[in-house]
C-alpha cells in the first residue's frame, strides 16, 4: 500500500491497522535518532531506553501530522522524536548537580569575558578567570559535554523554534517575533565562533557525523572534538539564555 493511501486511511478513519503499518514503517527513524543521541549520552543512559522514549515521539508525530501541509513526515517526525527523548532525559534529571554547576560556571565565564572583550574568549583567559589550569578546563568541558548539548536543545525545543523553522506554516505573530529573534541570535553566534568550533558544530549538526568521524575529518582526537563541541555550546548558551 502506498504511503499516501496509508495516511489517508489512518487520518480519515483512525484506522488501527494503518497506524500500526505507519509505526512499522518509521520505527527505523527512531532507532537512527536514538543511536545518534546514544553516541553523546551513552555513558549515562541505555540505547533501548532512548528508543523507548523516541517511540512516544513517533506516536505523537503520527497523530499530529497534517497530511495537507507540504512537509515530509520524516522531517516533522525527527523533531518530535528527538524532542520526546530530550524531554524524558530532562524529567529523569540524570545529570549530577556538580556537572550542572560546573557547566553554569563556565558558561557564565565565557559570556562575561566575551561581553567585556568584544571577541571570543581564549582558553587561557577562561582558565585564569576560573583560577584553574588549562588541563582542568579541558577536563571540565569533556565532563559537561552531554549536559551542555541537552540544555541548549531544551532551550530550542522549549521555544518551539524548530517547529517554526521546519514545520509550522502559519505561526502566531507574537511567536514569529520571538522565534526570529532567537534564530537570528543563534545564527549570528554560530558565525562568530572560532573556526574549529564552528567546523565541529557544522559537522555534528548539519552533516550529522559522530565525534569519531569528525575527529578523522579534522585530524584530531575524539576527546578534542568533545572539548570543542562543549566549548562552542557554552558560548552559544550564554548568547541565547535571556531570549
Amino acid at each position: 500500500m502506498a504511503n499516501q493511501s496509508l495516511w489517508q486511511k489512518y487520518k480519515a478513519n483512525n484506522d488501527t491497522e494503518a497506524k500500526n503499518q505507519l509505526i512499522e514503517k518509521y520505527i527505523e527513524l527512531v532507532k537512527v535518532i536514538a543511536g545518534r543521541l546514544y553516541n553523546t549520552y551513552g555513558s549515562s543512559i541505555e540505547y533501548d531506553d532512548l528508543v523507548s522514549y523516541g517511540i512516544f515521539g513517533l506516536l505523537d508525530a503520527i497523530e499530529k501530522f497534517d497530511i495537507e501541509k507540504k512537509v515530509k513526515f520524516e522531517t516533522y517526525a525527527q523533531i518530535r522524536i528527538r524532542g520526546a527523548i530530550i524531554d524524558q532525559l530532562r524529567n529523569l534529571d540524570w545529570i549530577p548537580r556538580s556537572i550542572r554547576q560546573k557547566s553554569k560556571s563556565i558558561e557564565e565565564t565565557y559570556n562575561r569575558l566575551e561581553n567585556k572583550l568584544g571577541r571570543n574568549a581564549k582558553d587561557i583567559e577562561v582558565a585564569r578567570e576560573l583560577n584553574i589550569s588549562i588541563n582542568e578546563l579541558h577536563s571540565i568541558l569533556q565532563q559537561t559535554n552531554s549536559f551542555n548539548i541537552i540544555s541548549l536543545e531544551e532551550k530550542l525545543y522549549d521555544s518551539n523554534i524548530v517547529d517554526y523553522l521546519r514545520h509550522e506554516a502559519q505561526p502566531l505573530p507574537e511567536d514569529i517575533v520571538c522565534h526570529e529573534e532567537l534564530y537570528q541570535i543563534l545564527q549570528n553566534s554560530i558565525e562568530k565562533l572560532p573556526e574549529r568550533e564552528k567546523q565541529v558544530i557544522s559537522l555534528y549538526y548539519y552533516n550529522e557525523l559522530t565525534y569519531k568521524e569528525i575527529g578523522e575529518v579534522l585530524s584530531i582526537s575524539e576527546s578534542r572534538v568533545s572539548q570543542l563541541h562543549s566549548k562552542a555550546i557554552s558560548r552559544l548558551k550564554g548568547k541565547i539564555k535571556d531570549v
